[in-house]
């Protein structure tokens, strides 16, 4: 499937396509923002997002609620101090051809039904790590990486060490938040690299990943020793406005004493904007630093504040990204590798080869159908190709973030080469790998007893926007779910692993390697300090297959506590009111619906779920609405054509006052806004009392809210 074109995929082919895509974005998001040791290529990350975001298009009911295209970054490391943004940094949408470029400027027209004149500016991307500073009465006070949108990295101090950084700004508003890239010239780079190999130390791939581990370094005075620049573009929270338009903003923060890209340019329109891009891509070999492509921001700060975001990007901004690169290296072996979900993944390892300044070792192979060279309906891909362990495989990628093989050259394979024989048995628990009809991933049916699945399921669990316990990560929970004296084998153990290691004797944890006193004492305490936990956060970190961050949170705030979202999860079975309450929740399908019900409906799953519960005091979701907004707290449900703005627009404004936008008539209604063309939901709201508003109604009621 993983070949198949996007517009011959049957629905049920997308919708394991787009299981595969999350599952391997995910991984390629850790080991890009988390890790700086990033698995695949930027072109190959692309294009795989790419592939997500244009299944998505055609088949809009099948978006998963943690979806790539709603993911920002990863989780922040444990050796910084955690900061909160006030402004979530968000990532862009890309575009990767002249025609995607055209469709931004389409869409943004569209959604703000704009006809007259409107400029972008275009920059170059810098491929660096993304930064962002706060001055308050004109002094830097804290410095934070981008982490995972919400929360990043406290790294003040050695920011302060960054030569282009000012400590003091004249003339600035009381609160500015500055965001931009920290990178390294390809000179430095080289020299730094000189130096460490002349000193025994470790070298760098690139000048991105050198530039990002220079910054977060724990020993500032590291960081001062390394050559590290900054570019500032952009900016999060502020006091009083910078300017009215994108370009002047820049200006302004070029004033205040920070380095501003001077290729930056003002475009009348895609034409001009497309000029300026294959400018900056000649002159790319010449700037001395890394770029990948260039990013387009809508001029006017007001049309960007009424376009305003999706969920993990920009309405008012995209980045054109460059072409991808090649190479050729050797296929030394195939691992199978068992995610969270039980899904088989291929792994290609390969020996290390340099990729547009990269070392790539490892691959992505996708699935069982393209490693034989075909598609999911069985059509060849690659001539019908298929990759054996030995061959010369070429290896493609776009960026820096997942690499994948793109062909095998036939005239050097071995002789007696192998076709590899994708297992049936998960190689971790023996159990059947089964693969249902229409998906193209091979899943491991051990479920709990698969101490694959297990362990990954509660590496989620434990993870930053789940259960996020300091001194619980990834590591220690590999080690406490193979510990015979001190198991943990489900996120109950977790909450019960302080009163067990009391009456361990001498088997203590505090008496163990890697661990003391203090240490022990500071694991059980945050343990202790996350049995209240918020409702969407347990949602998450159930770990239900199609339930991401996204869903847990449009679910928390519809039913707001765990008594009424257990007990209706429990009774939801199509042609019940609570099934049909389920589906009406504006973000919720079929598939998120019956993946949901099946795992409170499965004797295991509830009874791990029950009992880690049982040990929970789980807060209610309380729904953030302006108290001086006519419709905070209410249901709206929007139908038919609205002729004064877009219904993207209007859902993005009700949900800013407050409201929550359903996709369905309930008796939970309270709002039917109807325009032209509205027809089954007038009856239903008529058969609840729905108060029903047309257009015009409805924007007299929200003016000036």
């Amino acid at each position: 499937m993983a070949g198949t074109a996007v517009d011959q995929l049957t629905e049920d082919q997308a919708r394991g396509e787009l299981a595969r895509l999350a599952e391997v974005l995910a991984g390629a998001n850790r080991a890009y923002h988390t890790l700086d040791t990033p698995e695949i290529s930027d072109a190959d990350y692309d294009a795989l997002k790419q592939r997500n975001a244009a299944i998505e298009a055609r088949f809009p009911q099948l978006k998963r609620s943690d979806s790539p295209s709603d993911q920002i970054g990863a989780a922040v490391s444990d050796g910084f101090g955690k900061v909160a943004h006030a402004v979530r940094m968000l990532s862009l949408e890309n575009a990767f051809d002249d025609s995607d470029v055209h469709d931004f400027a389409d869409r943004v027209r569209k959604y703000l039904n704009h006809t007259g004149d409107l400029r972008f500016t275009a920059e170059p991307k810098i491929d660096g790590l993304s930064l962002s500073l706060r001055y308050e009465a004109g002094v830097l006070v804290q410095a934070a990486t981008r982490g995972d949108g919400e929360v990043g990295e406290n790294v003040t101090d050695n920011a302060r060490t960054i030569a282009d950084i000012p400590q003091h700004l004249t003339d600035a508003p009381d609160v500015l938040e500055v965001r931009g890239e920290v990178y390294m010239s390809h000179s430095d780079f080289a020299a730094l690299n000189a130096r460490q190999a002349a000193a025994g130390g470790k070298t760098f791939a690139n000048p991105r990943n050198a530039a990002a581990g220079s910054l977060r370094q724990l020993d500032a005075a590291i960081t001062a020793a390394r050559p590290l620049r900054f570019f500032a573009y952009s900016w999060g929270a502020l006091s009083a406005p910078l300017a009215s338009t994108q370009y002047d903003a820049i200006a302004r923060l070029a004033a205040f004493g920070f380095q501003t890209n001077p290729l930056t340019a003002l475009c009348d329109g895609p034409e001009a904007m497309l000029a300026q891009y294959r400018q900056i891509e000649q002159l790319r070999a010449a700037l001395g630093y890394d770029i990948d492509g260039v990013v387009y921001k809508v001029n006017d700060l007001g049309l960007q504040a009424r376009l305003g975001f999706r969920s993990a990007t920009p309405r008012w901004a995209i980045a054109h990204k460059f072409p991808a690169e090649l190479a050729w290296t050797e296929l030394l072996g195939i691992d199978i590798q068992v995610g969270r979900t039980g899904a088989l993944s291929p792994v290609a390892r390969l020996r290390p080869v340099t990729v547009g300044g990269v070392v790539v070792s490892n691959a992505t192979l996708h699935n069982e159908d393209y490693i034989a060279g075909r598609d999911a309906k069985g059509n060849a891909i690659r001539g019908g190709k298929d990759f054996r362990i030995g061959d010369w495989v070429q290896v493609y990628r776009a960026g820096d973030v997942i690499p994948k093989l793109a062909d095998v050259d036939l005239e050097r394979r071995k002789d007696g080469a192998q076709a590899f024989v994708f297992p049936h048995e998960c190689p971790e628990c023996g159990s059947p790998a089964l693969r249902e009809e229409g998906d193209a991933v091979r899943r491991c049916t051990g479920g709990l007893i698969c101490p694959a699945q297990a362990v990954e399921r509660l590496k989620h669990f434990v993870s930053r926007h789940a259960f996020d316990i300091d001194g619980l990560g990834a590591k220690q929970v590999e080690m406490f779910f193979r510990d015979a004296d001190l198991p943990v084998k489900t996120p109950a153990d977790i909450f019960t692993l302080a009163s067990r290691d009391a009456a361990n004797g001498l088997k203590r944890l505090k008496n163990r390697d890697g661990f003391g006193e203090t240490s022990a004492r500071k694991l059980f305490a945050a343990i202790e300090d996350k049995r209240r936990i918020p409702l969407d956060r347990l949602i998450f970190a159930l770990g239900i297959r199609h339930v991401g961050e996204v869903a847990a949170q449009i679910l928390s705030r519809h039913y707001s506590t765990w008594e009424a979202f257990e007990t209706a999860v429990t009774h939801a079975v199509p042609g019940t009111a609570a099934w049909d309450e389920l589906l009406s929740i504006d973000g919720v399908g079929q598939i998120l619906a019956e993946s949901l019900t099946a795992a409170f409906q499965n004797e295991a799953e509830r009874a791990a779920i029950d009992a880690l519960v049982a040990q929970l005091q789980v807060q209610p979701v309380v729904w953030k609405a302006a108290t001086d907004s006519p419709v905070a707290g209410k249901t709206v449900v929007f139908t038919g054509s609205l002729e004064k703005m877009t219904r993207a627009e209007a859902k993005a404004r009700a949900e800013s006052l407050g409201a929550k936008v359903a996709g369905s008539v309930s008796a939970k209604t309270d709002i039917l806004v109807a325009g032209p063309g509205a027809g089954s939901k007038l009856k239903e709201a008529a058969k609840h009392g729905v108060t029903v508003l047309a257009e015009e109604d409805w924007l007299a009621l929200i003016e000036g809210a």
